[in-house]
């Protein structure tokens, strides 16, 4: 930035203090009538209208400077996007972690490469349960609130309850989600078998509160939720970033009607629940 940006505000703002003592000499003056007040007067109007000439010549030099702030800036857009573009062989040997996934996907092979997440793309027409739809769906996972995983205690939840080996995973979740989930494995095994196999997982079933809420459910406590980890390695939380195998795990998880929690105000990634309208249809069909 060139010094006539900043040093312009600061004559501006010099000549301002400098005017309203001027009005106060003035005011003074009115107060204290004399012989002489009348002459005083007229010089203490004369230097007010010096001032604000200087004031007024002041604005004019900050109005320019602004507009050659405004030219540099532009001229400094201009450079970038006259920059060269990095080699494509480059960018495949040596991939930028903040790239958004529409470039990524063509320029690496690493799964658990962070990328910058362009969340538009997730979720559509998928919407997040809360915990007024589970708890309508669902009713409560059991009889008292804990911050800690705990078992299911009310009996018609626990009934759909169920536990099985899905690829190299084993959970615990209502059946219809295990039912899902298999799906998910299985298209996974056929389309990205490295993945499949470095498939792991941090937690499905788990009735607790949400860390840090003392009246809210995590959608864990239903068994509708499940957190995936790839090659033994979780997802940062909140990071901005996430694993470049979850992003195509999440386009599965999505075409099933699973919502993914890298939309979440708090990104994470390895997050991944069954969304209302799913939940809705497997009521609909008497699956809950």
């Amino acid at each position: 930035m060139r010094e006539g940006a900043l040093i312009g505000p600061i004559i501006v703002a010099i000549g301002l203090v400098v005017a309203g003592i001027a009005v106060a000499v003035v005011g003074a003056v009115l107060q204290t009538a004399d012989a002489s007040s009348e002459l005083r007067i007229e010089r203490a109007e004369a230097e007010m209208a010096r001032l604000r000439g200087e004031i007024d010549r002041l604005s004019a030099g900050l109005r320019d400077a602004e507009a050659e702030l405004r030219q540099l800036a532009e001229e400094v857009a201009l450079g970038v996007a006259a920059a060269p573009k990095a080699d494509a062989a480059a960018a495949i040997t040596q991939p930028a972690p903040d790239l958004e996934e529409d470039e990524a996907f063509g320029g690496t092979e690493v799964m658990t490469e962070v990328m910058k997440l362009a969340k538009a793309r997730f979720n559509k027409g998928i919407t997040q349960p809360g915990n007024r739809i589970m708890l309508e769906i669902l009713g409560q996972p059991r009889d008292t609130k804990t911050v800690d995983c705990s078992g299911v205690t009310q009996p018609h939840l626990k009934s759909l309850l169920d536990t099985r080996q899905i690829g190299p995973i084993r959970v615990t979740m209502l059946r219809p989600a295990l039912d899902s989930l298999e799906r998910i494995v299985t298209r996974l095994k056929q389309t990205e078998p490295e993945i499949h196999d470095a498939l792991g997982t941090a937690g499905a079933l788990c009735v607790r509160l949400i860390r840090g809420s003392a009246t809210q459910w995590s959608n864990h406590s239903w068994g509708t939720a499940i957190d995936l980890k790839l090659q033994g390695r979780l997802d940062g939380f909140a990071d901005g970033g996430t694993q470049f195998g979850l992003l195509l795990l999440a386009e599965l998880f999505n075409e099933e009607g699973w919502y993914w929690g890298a939309a979440y105000s708090r990104e994470d990634s390895m997050h991944f629940e069954v969304g209302v309208e799913t939940l809705l249809k497997w009521q609909s069909e008497g699956k809950l």
